[in-house]
């Protein structure tokens, strides 16, 4: 058997340039095969093997039991799963590209470099790998890349570890700057061409709040919880600020850029309805839009009717749902007479909207997407004028119906549970009130 190669000295070898396959210099074979489909020889060198993978200088040192020869060479057989074949191939011919210096344009995108990763930590090529980890810690990954790298990486120890430092959880620190930052983006009023980026801001904070298969991104805290309320008020000084200007001048609301200003103030406060509704601080909300719908609706009211009133109409009964929703559902409590309002206000409202608002999609057909108001939305608003009409005392309860019963829009809301439970409870009152009035002169001794 001849002698390993290890024990020959490359000094020779190195004054000229060696190439993987070069058999007319080549002292060792590396035979790379699976099981049953591929086997592919390598005509190679040892210097540069056991230079650069500690993998090869143990297999081509003395110490190894024994050494294969073929075509009188020292012969090194690997084994691969067919996956992995052209891994093992790449990483083979990069052991020699690698000794005249940097291989970062080598990888070819994110999978071939993991690829390679992974065979340069089997073949244990320290230079491959620090050049992998480099590369995929530098560039960006697709998802299905970064799915694939948190399978993989994790599994390689110390030595990769940089490639994770995106993925790393942050401090809460760093968590609160960026939700104050986006909360007051998110709530201002920065010119049109950046209302897509102020909406993808909105949408994140949601996410950041939303407690789904992982907690929420951060705790909703006094700190973060008064920062929303001053935003969310902030807010709504615009917009009240754009009613009273309206209310004085209503020919503002033939201007184009001043309806289309107001409906962004309105899709806004909606979006807020639902972060103030998620911290559970509501309150100071529904007490503003309480305050403020008389002259919402006289707004709407005096207005030319045009498609873009009936947009913004839609706009005002998606934000009054929400805070009727708070009202009714007891989230935010308010005086019976303020209820009282809020129903006198809104119900003659939304019952004469919505035939106009059904009206306007069937005429406009597939180009309604403006008008489209979910189902469930109708729905869940006569639910709550239902909730909120019979927390009422009944003799309000009995005005409320009588003019419902004589009014033409009777289909919707429909009312007819709260009517039937009107009809029950005034018809046992008498005797449901006369058992407590001798319960209590039970109790009372005077």
């Amino acid at each position: 058997m001849e002698s390993k190669a290890s024990t020959k000295s490359p000094d020779c070898e190195r004054r000229t340039p060696s190439r993987i396959g070069d058999r007319s210099n080549s002292d060792v074979v590396v035979r790379i095969r699976t099981q049953d489909t591929q086997d592919e020889w390598f005509y190679c060198h040892s210097y540069i093997l056991i230079e650069k993978s500690k993998y090869f200088a143990d297999r081509l040192s003395d110490s190894w039991p024994t050494c294969q020869i073929l075509d009188s060479r020292n012969c090194v057989e690997v084994y691969c799963q067919d996956s992995d074949f052209d891994y093992h191939v790449s990483v083979l011919r990069l052991l020699y590209v690698i000794v005249d210096g940097s291989v970062d344009d080598m990888w070819h995108g994110v999978k071939n470099a993991l690829g390679s990763l992974q065979v340069a930590v089997k073949l244990e090529c320290p230079q491959i790998i620090t050049a992998c980890v480099k590369y995929l810690e530098a560039v960006f990954w697709e998802e299905s890349e970064e799915e694939e790298i948190l399978k993989i990486i994790p599994r390689m120890g110390p030595q990769a570890e940089p490639i994770l430092a995106r993925l790393q959880p942050v401090t809460q620190s760093a968590i609160m700057g960026i939700f104050f930052s986006t909360i007051r983006f998110a709530t201002s009023s920065p010119p049109p061409i950046m209302n897509d980026l102020k909406t993808s801001a909105q949408e994140q904070l949601e996410y950041m709040l939303t407690e789904d298969d992982d907690s929420p991104l951060l705790a909703a805290d006094d700190e973060i919880k008064t920062e929303v309320k001053e935003c969310a008020k902030r807010l709504f000084e615009r917009f009240n600020n754009q009613l009273e200007a309206l209310l004085c001048e209503m020919e503002l609301f033939s201007d184009g850029g001043k309806i289309l200003s107001f409906q962004s103030l309105l899709s806004d406060l909606s979006w807020a309805c639902q972060i103030l509704t998620k911290l559970e601080i509501m309150r100071d909300f529904v007490c503003n839009w309480t305050d403020a719908s008389d002259k919402i609706v006289m707004v709407i009211k005096q207005a030319s009717p045009t498609s873009e009133l009936i947009e913004t109409k839609l706009k005002v009964i998606e934000v009054a749902a929400k805070v009727l929703e708070a009202i009714g559902y007891g989230n935010v409590v308010l005086s019976t007479a303020k209820r009282l309002h809020m129903v006198n206000v809104w119900l003659p409202f939304v019952r004469v909207t919505k035939p106009l608002i059904d009206s306007a999609v069937a005429t406009t057909g597939d180009d309604a997407s403006a008008f489209k108001m979910d189902g469930e939305l109708w729905q869940s608003l006569e639910s709550t004028f239902v909730s909120l009409i019979l927390a009422l005392p009944s003799t309000e309860q009995a005005e409320i119906l009588t003019e419902w019963l004589g009014n033409e829009h009777i289909e919707y809301p429909d009312l007819t549970e709260a009517f039937e439970v009107w009809c029950y409870r005034s018809k046992v009152a008498k005797r449901r009130l006369s058992v407590i009035a001798v319960n209590h002169d039970k109790i009372d001794p005077h």
